[in-house]
């Protein structure tokens, strides 16, 4: 069994960065983050592979975000630059096999909100 923490989140101002972390307990293999906007479904944001050797990144986001994890530290993170209103969403951290559709493990969410 997986569990896994974020945090991180906030209130910026547009054109803003914040970095969201994820604790994960227990073994983990490819890890990611989706997010969701009021009112829409869940999203595909980034995943990493265990080794770190490949990432992914949804259209929105690429050149804007980044995903990093430490295997020592157990932990993933998430740099968000240049963000949006439109990046407005609760970020979930996910583990599992089955990106960028789906994943085993999910955590609780944690709120990010740009004003503009």
């Amino acid at each position: 069994q997986v569990q896994l923490v974020e945090s991180g989140g906030g209130l910026v101002q547009a054109g803003g960065s914040l970095r969201l972390s994820c604790v994960a307990s227990g073994r983990t293999y490819t890890m990611g983050w989706f997010r969701q906007a009021p009112g829409k479904e869940r999203e595909f944001v980034a995943a990493i592979t265990w080794s770190g050797s490949t990432t992914s990144y949804a259209d929105s986001v690429k050149g804007r975000f980044t995903i990093s994890r430490d295997n020592a530290k157990n932990t993933l993170y998430l740099q968000m630059n240049s963000l949006k209103p439109e990046d407005t969403a609760v970020y979930y951290c996910a583990a599992g096999q089955r990106f960028p559709r789906g994943a085993d493990y999910w955590g609780k969410g944690t709120l990010v909100t740009v004003s503009s």
